[in-house]
């Protein structure tokens, strides 16, 4: 079977498992933690995930676990409307992820969460992700742009 279709349907089973119990949250920002840092060790996991995790190994599907667990957290966002940003500058800069969460909170009617990332080669300015929409606002991006203008007028003059 497909590891897309796997992960969507076991997703899907937890994300209605913790919406009875209530614990949707909890386990949410748990499940965020075992992804983010997978190195580290975890504490006691929520009685919800706890039964989850067990029901994967019995089926054989543990190895598909991390596909599983994005699929949840996306649908868990989808399911309480909250938009996901991922903002990359060349330096953390949590005003400008501050200003950028209120605009496009007040823009897209909803609560939104900024994931930030650090990448040197923009060598300045930032680029910003929601959905499909993609603001390029990056010195990397502007020098680009003047080369290819350059090149395309020189190629007119020879």
């Amino acid at each position: 079977m497909n590891t897309g279709i796997i992960s969507s349907r076991y997703a899907t089973a937890l994300l209605r498992y913790t919406q009875e119990t209530g614990g949707g949250e909890r386990v949410c920002a748990q499940v965020q933690r075992l992804l983010e840092h997978p190195e580290q060790r975890p504490g006691p996991l929520e009685p919800e995930l706890e039964r989850f995790v067990r029901l994967l190994v019995k089926n054989g599907r543990l190895e598909d676990v991390r596909f599983i667990f994005r699929s949840f957290i996306s649908m868990y966002y989808r399911s309480r409307g909250i938009r996901v940003a991922r903002l990359t500058t060349v330096v953390p800069a949590p005003e400008l992820e501050q200003k950028l969460r209120t605009m496009l909170e007040k823009q897209l009617g909803g609560e939104v969460r900024i994931e930030s990332v650090t990448d040197p080669a923009l060598i300045g300015g930032f680029t910003l992700e929601v959905d499909d929409y993609l603001l390029d606002a990056s010195v990397r991006r502007q020098i680009e742009r003047i080369r290819r203008q350059f090149v395309i007028q020189n190629n007119r003059i020879v």
